[in-house]
């Protein structure tokens, strides 16, 4: 090997002699498979010591150009550990790079549930979606059309983190039923009310902080909470919201980071927090100085009874973070929300909005600022209350029509849902099975609790099928549950499981 040493250059001779064993394995002087000499008769031909040569080796060893082997020596191999790192072994294990955490199972009621609601013959009472026949179309291209003459290409560009301006003002003034009293720069617009709730838990939570939730609870917002790797506890819900005597007592006991609750027609149980709850929940949040998060996206859909100050409303300590959104009244599609809050809170969401999207569509903005400024929302709006208490009504009629031993529901005064208590001799997993085969599709209510539920029940939504339609799921959902009600009861040797739904 032609190898040259410089004995007054300032690079140590194991790196000269490491460079130049590279130089002739790089330009293919010596092949894959060459024996280098051993260390100590290169060392006398070098005129240098064992342990100079030694150390050049090492060096090439680690840059993966040699291996060394007992008995043979050290061997060329630069062409396999080339082709090594162009040729992976397989595919990436991407559920293993995956942050601990990130990701989660989706329970397997819910899994189920979904893949049944795609098939096209099914009757869904379980999308918390708005009635899609209902949108206004006609008003839609109206204001688009409008905003387009008068904003032109400036509709179609970026805007602020926190919002349109134009559209915050407006968010403002739609709150004032609500007796919220709020400044633009106190609002921040979201890409729907789910990132709201993602943007809330990135601020404020670490994993292992504690977090109160309703039980029942909207399982979005227990699966964004799981994803933070919070420690849920809930507080039971009664036909007056959340009892807040329990509440009482678990904040004696815990110090958690965060109180989120849907005061206003819960998801999934349609309840209304009371006024009495309502004061006591504000007193123990300032007591104990803990944030409420208020999830208020159904109060603008009231059927029936007077309206209810929301919480933000009623705060005069400024512990309520206010969220709501317009995809249940209103295109879900654009995805629009918005958080209403403190002004040092907001600043610090619009931080975390900024790094996930930028900012909320533009367009969209646009457009339901040109809604809520003209009157057509509120059009809109009245509308579609009478039309869902009508679908309401049709849906609890149809299921007392069935007359199943041991069912039972509410009548929520607003809101999408319907919570029913399940027969006691009806397992859920055998309901599910039976409703694959009737072609109708509910939310099991397992997926609303943070453990266990305590009891049998489901969440039926009267929103989204027509009436007839309405009709029609409660037959099969009746049909559903005489069938599960015949089943024997879990022996020792029954069969555990549901069928596949395809």
């Amino acid at each position: 090997m032609d190898i040259r040493i410089d004995r007054e250059s300032a690079v140590p001779v194991y790196l000269q002699i490491r460079g130049g064993i590279r130089d002739l394995i790089l330009c293919g002087r010596l092949p894959d498979g060459f024996r280098l000499p051993p260390e100590r008769q290169l060392a006398t031909a070098l005129g240098v010591n064992r342990t100079t040569v030694l150390s050049a080796y090492r060096e090439l060893k680690a840059d993966g150009l040699v291996e060394a082997h007992v008995g043979r020596g050290t061997e060329v191999v630069a062409q396999r550990a080339a082709r090594s790192a162009v040729e992976p072994a397989g595919p990436l294990p991407w559920r293993q790079l995956a942050r601990e955490g990130s990701v989660r199972e989706p329970d397997p009621l819910v899994r189920d549930v979904l893949a049944l609601t795609e098939r096209h013959d099914v009757i869904s009472l379980q999308a918390g979606l708005p009635a899609a026949e209902l949108l206004p179309l006609d008003d839609l291209r109206k204001v688009q059309e409008e905003i387009l003459d008068r904003k032109g290409p400036e509709a179609l560009l970026h805007s602020p983190t926190e919002g349109v301006t134009a559209f915050r003002e407006a968010l403002c003034r739609h709150m004032v039923p609500r007796g919220i009293r709020s400044s633009p720069e106190e609002i921040l617009v979201t890409s729907g009310s789910q990132q709201g709730l993602d943007l809330v838990a990135r601020t404020l939570l670490s994993p292992g902080d504690v977090v109160v939730v309703e039980e029942p609870s909207y399982f979005g917002a227990l699966e964004v909470f799981r994803s933070a790797r919070v420690r849920l506890l809930g507080v039971p819900v009664d036909a007056e919201g959340m009892r807040t005597d329990l509440l009482e007592a678990l904040l004696s006991r815990q110090r958690p980071r965060l109180i989120y609750t849907l005061p206003t027609f819960q998801n999934p149980s349609g309840c209304v927090l009371g006024a009495a709850r309502r004061q006591r929940l504000l007193e123990l949040a300032w007591l104990h100085q803990v944030p409420v998060l208020e999830d208020d996206s159904y109060s603008d859909l009231r059927y029936e009874g007077d309206p209810t100050p929301s919480l933000k409303a009623l705060d005069p300590f400024g512990h309520v973070i206010h969220l709501s959104s317009f995809s249940k009244v209103l295109f879900p599609g654009l995805r629009l929300g918005w958080i209403a809050g403190p002004r040092p809170l907001v600043r610090q969401l619009a931080l975390a909005k900024q790094t996930v999207d930028l900012h909320s569509g533009t367009l969209g903005q646009w457009i339901v600022e040109g809604f809520l400024t003209s009157g057509r929302f509120a059009k809109h709006l009245s509308k579609t209350r009478a039309a869902y208490r009508r679908r309401r009504d049709v849906l609890l009629e149809a299921l007392a029509a069935e007359k199943v031993p041991g069912l039972s529901w509410n009548r929520p005064e607003g809101g999408f849902y319907a919570w029913c208590s399940l027969p006691e001799d009806v397992r859920p997993a055998a309901l599910l099975a039976h409703a694959a085969s009737e072609r109708v599709a509910y939310l099991p209510g397992a997926a609303s609790f943070v453990e266990e539920p305590p009891a049998n029940a489901i969440r039926l939504n009267f929103t989204f099928a027509p009436e007839e339609q309405l009709r029609e799921g409660a037959r099969r959902l009746g049909r559903a549950l005489r069938a599960a009600q015949a089943e024997p009861r879990r022996g020792r040797h029954a069969v555990v499981g549901t069928p596949p739904i395809v």
